[in-house]
């Protein structure tokens, strides 16, 4: 029996683009405590200061760069300065993502559509597009996106949300599929209801988040390190024949 592989990075250096708050947070810090050092990419220089600082107690070298994935050329710039940095990266997650208003589809307008869409998919899109290269280029690596529980069910009011992270679905295993002979898996997560900023900001004033944790099998929403621990496996060695793949982490609400 093969020995059993765990989420090890040592030696390794991660890119985590959307990693200020929440989920991205919790992921570079979790890389940093698996062993790697890690680029910071998003909005909020404050915060990524202070996820920067967190890295570097831990004993691993960081760098922020702020960003906005909207935009391709600030992508492209961000994926070269962390090669820069740390000469190659073995791991990318693409997880800068918006909420958007939460309303029924005929009350949102094309400035809403475009909002949410612009950030959650075509950032997605401009990361894998500019993180492939390299990873080819060294001779491998691990992307993992982040989409959502609505990325693969329709949740009502939250319309366009999930289509964008439908989205990031279908970009992912058609990725995997065109670089899998590179020795590049690309993989998502799709969270369920998760205790961050983003939660809240989308759902305030119209669900009460102890009712979505009530209605959970679980009877709770997760935390973000649960999410990270996930991400962090799909990158690993240990989730070296998983291709293609959208891991849900939801506490057993899909199977409801």
């Amino acid at each position: 029996m093969a020995a059993l592989i765990r989420s090890d990075f040592s030696g390794k250096n991660a890119l985590v683009i959307g990693a200020t708050t929440g989920i991205g947070r919790a992921t570079a810090l979790a890389f940093a405590d698996a062993g790697a050092n890690v680029a910071i990419a998003g909005l909020g220089p404050e915060q990524g200061r202070e996820v920067e600082a967190e890295i570097k107690k831990r004993g691993r070298d960081a760098i922020f760069l702020e960003t906005d994935v909207r935009e391709e050329s600030e992508v492209a710039r961000i994926v070269s300065s962390a090669i820069a940095r740390f000469d190659r990266i073995h791991a990318a997650i693409n997880n800068a993502g918006t909420e958007g208003r939460f309303a029924p589809l005929i009350e949102l307008s094309g400035d809403d559509f475009d909002r949410i869409v612009t950030t959650n998919l075509r950032g997605v899109f401009f990361g894998m597009k500019y993180e492939i290269p390299h990873l080819a280029a060294k001779g491998g690596g691990a992307i993992v996106n982040t989409s959502s529980i609505a990325g693969v069910k329709g949740m009502a009011n939250i319309s366009v949300y999930s289509a964008s992270k439908h989205g990031i679905v279908g970009l992912t295993k058609s990725a995997a599929l065109e670089v899998s002979r590179k020795n590049i898996r690309i993989n998502a997560v799709a969270p369920g209801a998760v205790e961050t900023g983003l939660l809240r900001r989308m759902v305030d004033g119209h669900v009460p988040v102890s009712a979505i944790a009530e209605a959970n099998p679980m009877g709770r929403i997760s935390k973000p390190d649960e999410i990270a621990s996930a991400i962090l496996w799909l990158a690993s060695d240990a989730a070296s024949y998983v291709n293609g793949h959208v891991l849900v982490v939801d506490g057993g609400g899909l199977a409801g």
